[in-house]
């Protein structure tokens, strides 16, 4: 079992405090985080959100190919987008995957089961089950 972890830094109050995340166990990047990144989208700073949507899209992608990999149809790519609504009222409103790849010797069906089964599957989705998850995929050719 691996463990990763990331440390945040707050000063201030929530609307005009500001902060940073880093990431800690690779160390590749620290980020500029505050209230007004999460509710009005500024540029130059992140939020929870963000970083969901990233960790979504490089789990549903891992997952897909996989379970490509598995049926013998490794895919050529994989182009994943995610989505995570934010309601600062209600918290999170869903997260909306929009997949698209390219896939050898696999029909639109095919593939489309693929897509679904990460989307169920992948530990990033379960992690947010009390959220709706959508998809889109599409089998490029």
């Amino acid at each position: 079992m691996t463990k990763n972890q990331a440390q945040a830094h707050w000063e201030g109050p929530l609307l005009s405090g500001v902060g940073t995340v880093e990431l800690a166990t690779s160390g590749v990047a620290t980020f500029p985080i505050g209230w007004a990144a999460r509710a009005e989208h500024i540029d130059g700073a992140t939020n929870p959100e963000e970083l969901m949507a990233a960790a979504h899209a490089t789990c549903y992608s891992m997952a897909l190919s996989n379970g490509l990999a598995g049926n013998g149809t490794p895919p050529e790519t994989i182009d994943t987008t995610v989505e995570i609504g934010f309601d600062p009222r209600s918290g999170l409103t869903g997260s909306h995957i929009t997949v698209f790849a390219v896939v050898p010797d696999i029909d639109a069906d095919q593939f489309a089961k693929f897509a679904e089964d990460a989307k169920v599957n992948c530990p990033v989705s379960k992690a947010l089950a009390g959220i709706p998850i959508t998809l889109d995929a599409t089998l490029k050719a």
